[in-house]
């Protein structure tokens, strides 16, 4: 038989994944960090590691490292679940010498399944001596036929609807997290309160992954992220992050209202216009959007801009304030006499964050504000709750 070792810090996942491969007639053990799942490896043996790269206690990057590091493991497939968000990280894992990175979003425990199938082979394997030999009894016992589409569809819901079931409890624990994290005085309290949050918000992307909830995983892998930059860098943590942070928190019970629906998990594509005059900026900018595989359209010339919403809608616009001709104030107010763009999302991306400024942008019918310089991270998590509102809210 088969063996997979699972390494895997949430509890519920963890243990779906293994039912699944469990049903298919592998062997399989979990762990719920690395140095356990180092410890476990060397006497389970196991045919494959599934492996998740955000760990306690030593990182999935380390644990590969160590696992190459030992003759014994050295060719071991690992299937290293990854967080799309982490563009760095998921580099690390290859260099490390991951054999292959999915993304939890994009791999429901089916997808797993033949996925193992293609790296290790069927579930049982078959003694050689019967190889090429006449069918006997115990031969007839090898792989279980594969499970009926139906079967896999039912599965799906049941998941599905057990992880919606719990959505009422997360979201008050996640408003928690947050109330603490605003209230929290001093660093340490605050990076404190950040690791709570990301826990949990690790927790939710990958259940909403596996549920095949898209936009709520696509958000929560985003949000995990933004989250993790600031508990590794501290320095980054500031009015404008966190009001990014408590954006995507009270978007994401928007989502757990809303976003459950089975027919529409899908990102829908957006149409959004990046105006700024500096280059730099601009290229930073669609940077952070592509990370969200959100494409945009970029202009340095305000006047230019105009004429360009005037005869197309867009689902988004992020706006320079300080342009050469005129301001992102002036360039806002205009565009809000547009008939295609009276409703239409409005950021601000500015070196100029202060607070006569932010009320300049409420005033001109800007609708949110960033602050150069800014985290690629913290665009991505912005434009995909403006980009996922929009869609989800039709215009009237």
């Amino acid at each position: 038989m088969k063996k997979i070792l699972i390494v895997e810090d949430d509890q519920i996942v963890a243990n779906i994944y293994r039912s699944k491969l469990a049903v298919e007639g592998y062997q399989v053990e979990v762990t719920l960090d690395g140095e356990s799942g180092l410890k476990l490896m060397r006497t389970f043996r196991p045919d494959a590691i599934v492996l998740d790269l955000m760990l306690p206690k030593m990182s999935g990057v380390e644990v590969i490292r160590q696992i190459r590091g030992e003759v014994d493991f050295s060719k071991l497939p690992i299937v290293v679940f990854s967080n799309t968000y982490l563009t760095s990280l998921v580099q690390d894992a290859w260099k490390a010498g991951a054999s292959k990175c999915v993304s939890k979003i994009n791999c429901p425990p089916k997808e797993l399944v033949q996925m193992m199938r293609q790296i290790i082979g069927s579930s049982v394997a078959q003694p050689p001596d019967q190889a090429a030999g006449p069918a006997t009894a115990s031969a007839t016992k090898t792989t279980p036929a594969p499970p009926s589409s139906e079967a896999d569809a039912a599965f799906l819901a049941e998941l599905r609807q057990t992880f919606i079931a719990s959505l009422p409890s997360t979201l008050s624990s996640l408003r928690l997290d947050l109330q603490n994290l605003v209230k929290a005085g001093g660093e340490v309290a605050q990076l404190r309160c950040i690791h709570d949050l990301y826990c949990r918000i690790h927790s939710v992307n990958g259940n909403a992954g596996i549920s095949g909830l898209t936009q709520i995983a696509h958000l929560a892998a985003a949000l995990e992220a933004l989250l993790k930059e600031l508990y590794e860098q501290p320095k980054n943590i500031n009015a404008s992050t966190l009001r990014t942070v408590a954006s995507a928190v009270d978007f994401l019970g928007f989502l757990f209202g809303r976003g459950t629906r089975q027919d529409t998990q899908e990102i829908p594509p957006a149409n959004i216009l990046v105006v700024d005059d500096e280059d730099l900026s601009r290229r930073a900018i669609v940077y952070a959007l592509e990370k969200a595989q959100l494409q945009s359209m970029t202009v340095e010339n305000p006047s230019k801009a105009i004429q360009i919403l005037s005869e197309r809608p867009f689902d988004l616009i992020l706006l320079d304030v300080n342009m050469p001709g005129m301001t992102g104030y002036e360039l806002c107010a205009k565009l809000r006499a547009l008939p295609l763009h009276r409703k239409t999302p409005v950021v601000f991306v500015t070196v100029l964050s202060d607070f006569d400024n932010r009320a300049s942008s409420t005033i001109a019918g800007g609708n949110d504000f960033i602050a150069k310089p800014f985290l690629f991270i913290e665009l991505t998590v912005k434009a995909l709750i403006h980009v996922l509102s929009v869609k989800l809210q039709p215009r009237k």
